[in-house]
């Protein structure tokens, strides 16, 4: 019989949280896969029916399994460095301007190491792009190695939230993520700045209650 208090408790509640570790230690773990992923984002003049704030266009895509997830990839024996990995994988999942849009370590940002389901160590990377590369990507994505196979469609996060305090943010924060993307992404708002921090609170928690 469950424990009071552990009835309505779910399997993953009971795993242990992923651990932040540096760039160098994470590199000498043994028996660990590693998967780069990266949030490319451009700042946007732009407005949302002439008066919302649209902030920064960051791109997110859907993945073949339909979650939402970053960019990138699985580092393999081929990869002699991490951001040769992710420079790879972009080519195939967002096309040939990434022959051009070279990730470089100054674009590294973090890296979680988890031991369940599996031994993985997932590095963060972000990128600040012109709108017009985005659009870019965008527009040549179609063409890409794997559009409509592992890659169903890039998406953009709204960064705002709409006047009934869901929609936007809180709306977009509700749906499957893979992984710990959708704490990457938060982390990404906060290190970059992109949304203040009651803004981000404010968002997970109408996501979490309404």
């Amino acid at each position: 019989m469950a424990q009071a208090g552990q009835q309505n408790r779910s399997p993953l509640e009971d795993r242990p949280r992923p651990r932040n570790v540096r760039r160098e230690e994470a590199l000498l773990l043994e028996g660990y896969r590693h998967a780069c992923h990266i949030m490319l984002y451009a700042p946007s003049a732009a407005k949302l029916f002439d008066r919302v704030p649209i902030r920064y266009v960051i791109l997110m895509m859907m993945r073949f399994d339909g979650r939402i997830g970053f960019p990138g990839g699985f580092v393999d024996a081929r990869d002699t460095r991490l951001e040769d990995g992710l420079n790879r994988e972009l080519l195939e999942e967002l096309g040939p301007i990434f022959n051009s849009l070279k990730v470089t370590d100054k674009d590294y940002r973090s890296s979680q190491v988890r031991d369940v389901p599996q031994k993985l160590v997932t590095h963060f990377f972000t990128k600040e792009l012109k709108l017009e590369e985005i659009e870019a990507i965008e527009k040549e994505g179609v063409n890409a190695k794997d559009h409509g196979l592992e890659v169903m469609g890039l998406v953009r996060v709204p960064l705002y939230t709409l006047r009934d305090g869901f929609g936007g943010l809180p709306a977009f924060l509700c749906n499957n993520f893979i992984g710990n993307s959708k704490s990457q992404l938060l982390f990404g708002l906060r290190t970059l700045r992109l949304l203040r921090e009651d803004q981000i609170q404010d968002a997970v928690w109408s996501s979490q209650n309404i």
